[in-house]
């Protein structure tokens, strides 16, 4: 693992200064907390979209004041809604898409994000660490690919699980799986995960060409 300064990002690894512990944080084993995603580009875009209503709004509130019209689509948007009943089609529409955006909203309000970075212990209050899965799963194909008889190997690790799907072309499937399963867990161990994905190994013969 690369040293870094605060905040900073290397391949694989993510080290951040610790800060003050938030009372939404979803705490993840061992106290450690996942890594929140700052959600730059949703942020900004909602921000856009309402900087965009809201001025045009405010100019058009501004217009009649000034003794000017209204524009025409305030105008016709004022005679639909007075218009049209609770029960039409596009006014039940209308509030399906608000619903939908206001949920999507809160979830990305209430959930962390960063689904990528796997927390890893906390050896030193102020710093945190996390490893990114793409990079956590080649670690453990490598070392797989170090165990006598295995050909070939794909993993793929979640926050909670690594599957591994082995192929030996000689040995004994129950051995190779075996020192297999051995090698992934000691290399998890090293990873210092603050939850260790749980191994789901298979091992299987290559398939007969033709």
């Amino acid at each position: 693992m690369s040293e870094t300064g605060p905040g900073e990002v290397t391949t694989g690894t993510v080290l951040e200064k610790a800060q003050p512990p938030a009372p939404d944080d979803d705490t993840v084993g061992s106290g450690v907390r996942r890594f929140w995603s700052a959600r730059r580009i949703s942020a900004g875009l909602l921000a856009l979209l309402l900087l965009a209503v809201a001025a045009m709004f405010l100019y058009d509130i501004v217009a009649v004041r000034a003794g000017r019209p209204a524009m025409s689509w305030r105008r016709e948007l004022a005679d639909q809604l007075a218009g049209r009943p609770l029960d039409d089609i596009w006014v039940l529409l209308g509030a399906g898409v608000a619903t939908v955006l206001g949920l999507w909203l809160l979830l990305l309000a209430l959930t962390p994000g960063l689904r990528s970075l796997l927390p890893m212990r906390r050896t030193h209050p102020d710093v945190r660490a996390g490893l990114d899965r793409d990079a956590a799963a080649m670690v453990l194909r490598d070392r797989a690919m170090e165990t006598a008889g295995v050909r070939s190997v794909r993993v793929r690790v979640t926050r909670r699980r690594a599957d591994v799907r082995a192929v030996s072309h000689f040995r004994e499937l129950d051995d190779v799986q075996a020192d297999l399963r051995a090698v992934l867990a000691d290399a998890v161990g090293r990873m210092a995960l603050s939850r260790p994905p749980v191994l789901a190994v298979r091992v299987r013969r290559p398939g007969r060409k033709g």
